[in-house]
């Protein structure tokens, strides 16, 4: 596919490289194309013979755009992608082939089940899996390669990927969501989607200094580094000019992006120096999960080409903000219908009232499994900073919502408070001013016509989190079905069932400021659970209660919850041992080194003042200090190593993983300290390698 000529020529080539649904109307017969649709949006199977005839159309499509081979691209428990490459050739006589793709190759993918992460579910000697297509997630071009979007499950038969739960996540909540709306006397919407933004930050730096820290290289975070005299403090950074550099890069993103079909439309510069943020436009949510996967991968891709690497890891550098993903989440109906809009008069609009009391409901009751989709060792280190909400889960509903629910359950009339915004200067128009302010702190927080969830980490997939959601409003949504659909006056049990409701969750109401201590105070006791680290948050996964609402809706079975269990405790403590080994193996080859060699230089120069009969106390006392320095380091190293030798021995991966947040974490942030302490003794050019000041403000 050649180059756009210039860039002004978006809507010519955006989504070119998508076998989309313009594409498709062209390329296939009226009745194949209808099937394709009905398949997209309810859901419904796809006839085998269907399925051939779209497999040659997007065959033909791909090979007229350099395609040579096809891969169906999935989503293990990773967290990343996964791709296995095949070629469209299939041989005939004389050594000749033709270019082949059959209904049954688009379908079904076998890959090797037994070298992705499966919590057990899967022995080595085990290897049978396979990929699913998901056609409602369109087919793309990439390094000449036709992507097919799929699910992946085991032999067996249980899910090994993060898709599947969250494509029937999406179908119960629709299901349960149309109950609702029925009652509503709506009788036009078939469907409810589910609809995500993901805001994604990140870092970018100079690849030549990336290449000096074998930190960076192998974690993905600096495990070592002093303050730099500047960092945040003067809040220039934020929204402020995009250097050429970085303009240049985020230019072609865009441009990648664009071609992808990929809805990229907001970049700026973000809080800390070196740190930006992408915006993509709403899609439905496996769509925006499948989206934000590419957009990871290209921005670290593109980087590279303008000399950049960059950094998805939630907290990169100490002492200034880390990265996270907002996942703003709504539901819609096929009918047009935004069902978490509340219009002009929130307080009349009951339907708008319902959803939001079974949001609030089921945010309160599953806390701890909203806040274990954003629980991993990096983002350990963001959650409670200043740029990221704490780890207690509340919900932010503003001013004015949090009043016209304030006068639901007290019977008494809401006085809607709508003012005009004067800004004081003639020549500037007046505008109206929205009916409540935003809160950065929270980390489920209403925004107008959305909930925006800000404790993502920036390098998770959205998938767990959306699955997660969707379940347990689909649940509320399923309790409040069954109760309304029974009552005699639906009117009468309606306002019944949203008073006791508030009385019962608005506990989880905060609209406050929620990196206060005394935030943390209330919050003990309103009985809003603290999980302060992922540790904490994982074994909550096995809940019994939680455990009963998946296998309700066959979004997860128990077994599958298990493996899950299990994956993430055993990543959770490769990810500290992979960190503190990284340490060790810094400290002994690069900084303690260095610190000899400095030292042997000082005390060289303190013996040439005393043969010169020069005053040579600073060299003395300086090399003293500094060797005192030294040894504390080579002790806290060998507490490191002796933690990091005792975890391998403990077999229980829960176990595990606590002792690697108690001792382990604890050794390496020992050992952190007083090797940044050192960096700030030594000259700039002993220092083996490139210091904050480099890495923040080299770009």
């Amino acid at each position: 596919m050649s180059e756009p000529a210039i860039f002004s020529n978006v809507p010519e080539y955006f989504g070119c490289n998508v076998f989309g649904d313009a594409v498709m109307r062209d390329r296939l017969p009226k009745n194949i194309y209808k099937a394709v649709q009905q398949t997209k949006q309810f859901g419904t199977a796809l006839d085998p013979a269907v399925a051939d005839v779209v497999a040659n159309a997007m065959k033909d499509w791909a090979v007229e755009h350099g395609a040579t081979h096809y891969t169906h691209w999935f989503q293990p428990m990773t967290g990343v992608t996964a791709e296995k490459h095949d070629a469209f050739i299939s041989p005939v006589s004389h050594g000749r082939v033709l270019l082949e793709f059959s209904g049954k190759e688009l379908v079904k993918g076998e890959p090797d089940a037994s070298s992705f992460p499966s919590g057990g579910l899967r022995a080595t000697f085990e290897a049978r899996g396979y990929t699913a297509w998901d056609p409602t997630s369109d087919a793309f071009i990439k390094d000449d390669s036709l992507y097919i979007p799929t699910a992946f499950c085991s032999y067996t038969g249980e899910i090994l990927d993060k898709k599947t739960p969250l494509l029937r996540s999406m179908s119960v909540v629709s299901e349960q969501a149309l109950r609702i709306l029925r009652l509503f006397g709506n009788t036009t919407a078939t469907h409810v989607m589910t609809t995500v933004g993901a805001e994604q930050e990140y870092f970018l730096i100079d690849k030549k200094l990336y290449d000096e820290r074998e930190d960076l290289i192998i974690t993905g975070r600096t495990l070592f580094g002093a303050k730099p005299p500047k960092g945040q403090e003067l809040e220039d950074h934020y929204f402020g000019n995009i250097k050429q550099r970085v303009s240049d890069y985020m230019k072609e993103l865009d441009q990648e992006l664009w071609k992808l079909g990929i809805y990229a439309k907001t970049k700026h510069n973000e809080a800390a120096p070196a740190q930006h943020e992408l915006a993509p436009v709403f899609t439905t949510s496996n769509i925006a999960a499948d989206h934000n996967q590419l957009t990871m991968e290209l921005m670290k891709k593109i980087a590279r080409k303008h000399g950049l690497i960059c950094l998805l890891h939630e907290k990169p550098f100490a002492g200034i903000n880390g990265s996270g993903k907002h996942n703003n989440w709504s539901l819609t109906s096929n009918d047009g219908q935004n069902l978490i809009d509340p219009g002009e008069t929130p307080q009349k609009n009951m339907q708008f009232l319902t959803f939001l009391c079974a949001i609030l409901k089921g945010v309160h009751e599953y806390a701890p499994l909203l806040r274990l989709s954003a629980a991993s060792a990096g983002n350990d280190h963001r959650l409670g900073g200043n740029e990221a909400p704490p780890a207690i889960v509340s919900v932010f509903i503003g001013s004015e919502l949090e009043a016209v629910i304030a006068a639901l359950e007290s019977g008494k009339p809401y006085v809607a408070n709508t003012t005009e915004f004067d800004i004081g200067v003639d020549a500037l128009p007046n505008f109206k001013k929205d009916t409540t302010d935003r809160n950065r702190t929270s980390p489920f927080a209403f925004t107008g016509n959305k909930f925006e969830f800000r404790m993502l980490g920036s390098a998770d997939s959205i998938s767990c989190t959306n699955t997660i959601l969707n379940t347990i409003v689909a649940e509320e949504l399923r309790q409040f079905a069954d109760e309304l659909e029974q009552a005699e006056d639906f009117k009468k049990a309606l306002k019944a069932l949203l008073i006791r409701t508030i009385k019962e969750h608005k506990c989880i109401i905060f609209n406050g400021n929620g990196y206060s201590n005394e935030w943390v105070e209330e919050a003990q006791k309103r009985g809003l659970p603290n999980l302060v680290s992922t540790v904490d948050c994982i074994p909550m996964y096995k809940n019994d209660e939680y455990v009963s609402v998946f296998e309700r809706f066959k979004v997860y079975s128990r077994v599958e919850i298990e493996s899950r269990t299990e994956i993430l405790l055993e990543n959770y403590t490769k990810v500290i041992t992979i960190e503190a080994l990284t340490m060790l193996d810094m400290t002994r080859k690069q900084i303690l080194p260095a610190a000899v060699r400095y030292t042997k230089e000082l005390c060289d120069a303190a013996l040439v003042k005393r043969e010169l009969g020069i005053d040579n106390a600073y060299e003395v006392g300086f090399a003293s200090g500094l060797s005192a320095l030294t040894s504390s380091i080579s002790e806290a190293t060998d507490l490191l190593e002796n933690k990091v030798t005792a975890v391998q021995s403990i077999r229980e991966n829960e176990a595990s993983a606590k002792f690697c947040r108690s001792d382990v974490f604890t050794a390496m942030q020992k050992l952190r300290v007083l090797v940044d302490e050192l960096e700030t003794n030594m000259p700039s050019k002993d220092w083996p390698m490139p210091s904050y000041t480099d890495l923040l403000f080299s770009v």
